[in-house]
């Protein structure tokens, strides 16, 4: 299990570090952290990004714990993309991460 968790969250910096370094305030919103937090994963080097990976939490986590935003992404009936969009508007009305 603690493997799993290792390579989901090294999948996990990757990506985010990937999306911030091509367009930052997209990836801001999409991940749902702040611009500091951002900036910390960007600098982040190869070893540091093994070692944050290697923690046995994960690190990734679902931005919403409302079910009706769930329901809009996962049940959608005639138009997802109108869904989805509903879904990212109440998402984006959400606090972000920030560092302790």
């Amino acid at each position: 299990m603690l493997a799993e968790i290792r390579d989901a969250n090294l999948s996990y910096l990757m990506l985010a570090q990937q999306m911030i370094r091509s367009d930052k305030a997209t990836a801001v919103f999409r991940l749902g952290i702040s611009g500091e937090i951002a900036d910390l994963i960007e600098g982040l080097n190869n070893s540091q990004l093994l070692k944050l990976a290697g923690t046995n939490m994960m690190l990734a986590r679902f931005r919403f714990d409302d079910g009706a935003i769930l329901g809009m992404l996962t049940n959608y009936n005639k138009d997802r993309e109108l869904a989805h969009t509903h879904a990212a508007i109440l998402m984006a009305g959400q606090q972000v991460e920030q560092v302790a």
